[in-house]
């Protein structure tokens, strides 16, 4: 499950990607999403320190995504705001004290890396498509099953 502040961070970027050659300012961006304002200029700052955003000064400043949508990939966005990637964790010292608890930590390890892969695998221009299919969509009046 996606923190608030992951969920946010890609409404953002998705909002970027879908015309990244425009300047977009957090408050701009804030309005199109309908996010709050404070909270989305600091993880605006994390995706930009992570380099996923670039930062322009002035009146006709703001964000851009720093590389095409198709290279920024889901996995790099979550680590750049921070978001865990596993929730199981062994404990430091610790060794599975049985055959079949080895087997479960064993499974989790496993669970763990497909989804690391799945996420590096998954880029921005992927999750825009599905924005743009799931627009159509709604607006066409039909349903529409995303994953």
């Amino acid at each position: 499950m996606l923190s608030k502040q992951a969920n946010h961070a890609l409404k953002a970027l998705l909002e970027l990607a879908a015309d990244p050659g425009r300047w977009r300012s957090t408050h701009e961006l804030a309005i199109a999403q309908q996010l709050p304002e404070p909270m989305l200029e600091q993880i605006l700052l994390s995706l930009r320190r992570a380099g996923l955003l670039v930062a322009r000064r002035g009146r006709l400043g703001g964000y851009q995504l720093a590389e095409p949508p198709r290279e920024i990939s889901i996995a790099a966005v979550l680590a750049a705001v921070g978001e865990p990637m596993y929730e199981h964790k062994q404990r430091s010292g610790s060794r599975p004290s049985s055959p079949a608890e080895q087997v479960t930590f064993g499974l989790q390890r496993r669970l763990e890396r497909a989804q690391q892969m799945a996420l590096e695998q998954l880029n921005l221009e992927e999750l825009l498509f599905d924005l743009q299919s799931a627009a159509t969509g709604v607006e066409g009046g039909q349903g529409l099953l995303l994953g």
